[in-house]
Order: C-alpha cells, then structure tokens, then sequence
C-alpha cells in the first residue's frame, strides 16, 4: 500500500479563477495591485517564493490574507469543479487499496464541503491543514509521526513549488502536476520525482513506486 498525500487548490480542485477574484477584491484592502493575465502568465513561471516576495504584500499582513482568501472562497467552495479526470483516477488508486490524504493551506471545512458536493468524502483517510504557506513539511512529517508511516512509502502530489520543496524536506516522493497554478517550466526547475499533465498518469506512477517499494 502506498499513502499518496495530495495538495487540494490546483490539484485536486479547479480553484484558479476563484482565488484570483477574491484575491483582486481584496487587492486594495491589503496594497496588492490587481492582477491582469500578463502578471498571472509571469507569477506562474516563479517559485512560490518569488511570487510572494513580488507581490510585495507585508509578511505581517499575508497571514490575515489567507484567512481572509479561505472565508471568501467558503462561499463558492461548493460550485467550484474538479479537475479532469480527478475522480476516475482517485477512485481507481482507493480501489487498488491505496491510502489517500489531503494536506491543504485552505480550510478543512473549505475541503470537506468541496469533497462532499463532488461525493469524493469516502475516498480520503484524512485532510489536514496548514495554517502558512510555507507550513506544509511540518504538518506532513506530522501525518508520518501519528500515522506511523515510513516516508519510503508515502508520496505526495502537488501543483506548486513549495509542494515540492516540502516533500523534499521531509524526503518523501514528490508528483508535480502541470494543471496546477505553477507552469510546467517553473516545476522543472524544482526537479520533482515526477511530472504529469493527467491525473490518470499518477495511476501508473503509483504503480510503479509500488513495484519498487516492495522488492
């Protein structure tokens, strides 16, 4: 059995356009200029940390803004879509007996109100949230001490740089997904284990880690 840990905004849910209209509604309240196509096509092929030290937002104000992004996206957090192909390929990795998670920096209540509309809440053994952007190793490496699980066997999938900086701290198989905020290029550039444009490739992917686990 491999646990395969996934990140949610970008991933798992289509929450793109949603988080970059409130993030633009909130723009003048918190001094972020709007952000047009142009200054989104550039942020995409930045690190996570690039686009927050850009953006130039007050690290003392950016936690206020999550919180703020999170109540916001609450109340559109049940028309948003799934991405393409996400659920046939979630509930064939269940039906092959892997365990599936979610570590997020939404809210848990954001992803279960998610899950449920979409009845994908069976599916997941657990959902966990950061409360930072850059928290993510401390609350997997967390899963791995309470679940008891060996980092060799657990794998983790995300659509942004600082997915992949977290299962590098914590030395775990990284998946980076192209559907995601980051652009094909800025993931790369991280050198993850892994690069797909579909979620049915993670099917094959796991299968393989699978394999080399067990030998």
């Amino acid at each position: 059995m491999t646990v395969i840990i996934f990140d949610f905004d970008g991933t798992i849910a289509d929450t793109f356009d949603a988080v970059l209209r409130i993030i633009n509604r909130l723009g003048n309240e918190f001094g972020l200029k709007p952000l047009g196509a142009e200054d989104v096509k550039r942020y995409q092929n930045l690190s996570s940390r690039e686009v927050i030290r850009q953006s130039e937002i007050s690290v003392v104000r950016l936690p206020f803004l999550l919180r703020r992004l999170k109540a916001e996206l609450n109340h559109e957090i049940h028309q948003l879509k799934l991405i393409p192909g996400m659920r046939d390929a979630l509930i064939t990795l269940k039906q092959q007996g892997h365990q599936l998670g979610i570590v997020t920096s939404n809210s848990s209540e954001n992803v279960a109100i998610f899950l449920k509309a979409h009845q994908l809440n069976d599916l997941f053994d657990f959902i966990y949230s950061g409360t930072t952007i850059f928290g993510k190793s401390r609350v997997i490496r967390r899963i791995l001490h309470q679940r008891r699980l060996n980092p060799a066997s657990v794998v983790y999938v995300g659509d942004e740089t600082r997915d992949i900086e977290a299962a590098r701290n914590i030395n775990v198989k990284v998946v980076a997904v192209s559907w995601g905020f980051n652009s094909s290029k800025a993931l790369i550039e991280q050198n993850p284990d892994y690069l797909i444009h579909q979620p049915d490739e993670l099917i094959d992917i796991i299968n393989k880690f699978q394999n080399v686990v067990n030998q």
